[in-house]
């Protein structure tokens, strides 16, 4: 007659099991979302940087305005001062960007404002065809 002699199985139970399975599950449904979909924050920042893009411009644009101001009379002397006053649909990133230049708004449309007085501001909406983003920039009349 052998011995009754146990043998141990060493492992996880079925339940020990189950509720690790669960764990992964609930964490996987709150932390992928987080990481799957990233279009939307990249198209609103792409959008964002084009904006900046065209405010930089004109800041720089309306500077050589002020510039070049003359204190007695008014009149500017024009030479290298983008004429702004057309409003927001003439503020393209090629043309206050400066010569040579890449337009970098094509895919983009851009909120036509009235014309601007000289030293009115407005803000122009930039919008991108395709996703529908949209971002403000500050347009200042200059001539």
């Amino acid at each position: 007659m052998k011995g009754s002699m146990k043998t141990q199985q060493s492992g996880f139970t079925l339940i020990e099991l189950v509720i690790v399975i669960v764990i992964l599950g609930i964490l996987a449904v709150t932390a992928l979302p987080r990481f799957v979909d990233l279009t939307d924050d990249a198209e609103k920042a792409a959008i964002e940087g084009v904006a900046g893009a065209i405010n930089g411009g004109n800041s720089i644009n309306y500077a050589t305005y002020l510039a070049r101001r003359t204190v007695t009379d008014g009149s500017v002397a024009t030479t290298g001062v983008l004429d702004t006053s057309g409003g927001c649909a003439l503020a393209t990133a090629a043309s206050l960007m400066g010569p040579g230049s890449v337009d970098v708004t094509s895919g983009y449309t851009i909120t036509a404002a009235a014309a601007l007085g000289m030293d009115a501001a407005t803000t122009c909406t930039l919008t991108h065809i395709v996703s529908t983003q949209t971002a403000g920039f500050v347009l200042t009349g200059a001539k």
